[in-house]
């Protein structure tokens, strides 16, 4: 029979087994969770029962973190009870977590058409590398690590395509006691991230003279051998939305706002889902297909004409 161990004894030895199966950044963003959350409130149990994980979170939901950030810690938490479950150093007793019913429908935030259009001239007749990434991310929906780490050999003018296959981030390497960030370029979020994405005319217009004379290998942000990370550019990219006159609006709601206007255009959804780069088509449909006041309009007027 095993001894018995504490959670945070078998969580160091799940992190020493897990590297080996996951991306550099995936156990990075799991040894944050454990070391600022779940270790503080369990390390010391060598069992958690369904209450105490409950109490738990609701704790969190208190603080002002968001379902999906307490639903993640949850993951962890489970694969390494699982983990010491399977060896024989604590017990795991599944638990059945609830959250509160959600009171308001949360609403993305996107660009209206009108500023859309305006950030986008803006961008034509002001142009520098960093702005071209904005005009970049609302022409194609890329994340900003994608764009920061795209470089011009990514872009095939030849062929109208974005070669979308690698991002960039910086992450926390808190192992052995050390706590340092380290900026890495890695494979995309997901196997469907590895995209291609069309180039539209306005777009090849803005890219096709540099493409002659710029180095290949060098990054489309900076036009140099060395990227910016993800947190200078959103800076940047705060700054000259403010200097613009435009609402304040978190980087990712460029991404929202492209596919936001596919939806609007009656793209496809399973086409929209490809070009986003989601794992499965469920996300797209569950942020952006959401029928506005006309289409419900629509749709009273048909049945009624149906009844007649």
């Amino acid at each position: 029979m095993n001894p018995k161990k504490s959670i945070q004894q078998v969580a160091k030895m799940w992190q020493k087994d897990k590297k080996q199966y996951v991306k550099k950044s995936t156990i990075s963003s799991y040894l944050l969770l454990l070391e600022n959350h779940l270790l503080p409130e369990f390390g010391n149990q060598n069992t958690i029962t369904e209450d105490e994980a409950q109490a738990f979170v609701f704790k969190k939901l208190e603080s002002g973190l968001s379902k999906k950030t307490i639903k993640d810690m949850l993951i962890v938490l489970k694969m390494v009870l699982k983990f010491g479950a399977k060896h024989k150093w604590l017990v795991y007793q599944p638990f059945d977590i609830q959250f509160p019913t959600e009171r308001k429908q949360h609403q993305l935030e996107v660009l209206s058409k009108a500023q859309q259009k305006t950030i986008m001239q803006y961008i034509k007749n002001n142009f520098t590398f960093r702005n071209l990434g904005v005009y970049l991310c609302l022409s194609t929906g890329m994340r900003i690590g994608e764009v920061c780490a795209l470089t011009w050999e990514d872009i095939d003018i030849a062929n109208g395509v974005i070669h979308i296959n690698k991002t960039i981030q910086r992450i926390y390497n808190i192992e052995e006691h050390t706590r340092k960030t380290e900026l890495i370029i890695d494979t995309p979020k997901t196997k469907n991230s590895h995209r291609e994405i069309p180039i539209s005319s306005d777009l090849l217009k803005l890219v096709k003279p540099f493409k002659n004379i710029v180095n290949s290998s060098f990054y489309v942000l900076t036009n140099e051998a060395t990227p910016t990370e993800p947190r200078t550019y959103r800076n940047y990219y705060n700054n000259l939305m403010e200097a613009i006159g435009m609402p304040k609006l978190k980087f990712h709601g460029l991404r929202h706002s492209f596919a936001t206007r596919c939806i609007e255009s009656n793209c496809d959804y399973k086409t929209v889902s490809v070009l986003l780069g989601h794992a499965n088509i469920s996300t797209t449909l569950n942020l952006y297909v959401h029928p506005n006041f006309e289409q419900k309009k629509k749709a009273i007027n048909q049945m009624f004409r149906s009844l007649k």
